[in-house]
């Protein structure tokens, strides 16, 4: 009887998801704590900031 061995996970593609997984939770919860107006006003100036 054969042992069927577990397919090896990409390491850069699990970080990658988690690294997605932190953004979109950080995202979420300063969403929620400052509202959707200060939010977007804040990822605006963070924009000009870099590319302005």
């Amino acid at each position: 009887m054969h042992g069927v061995t577990p397919r090896p996970r990409s390491r850069p593609l699990l970080l990658a998801g988690i690294a997605a997984a932190l953004l979109l939770g950080g995202s979420v919860l300063l969403w929620a704590h400052y509202g959707a107006t200060v939010f977007f006003e804040t990822i605006r100036a963070g924009f000009a900031a870099c590319f302005g």
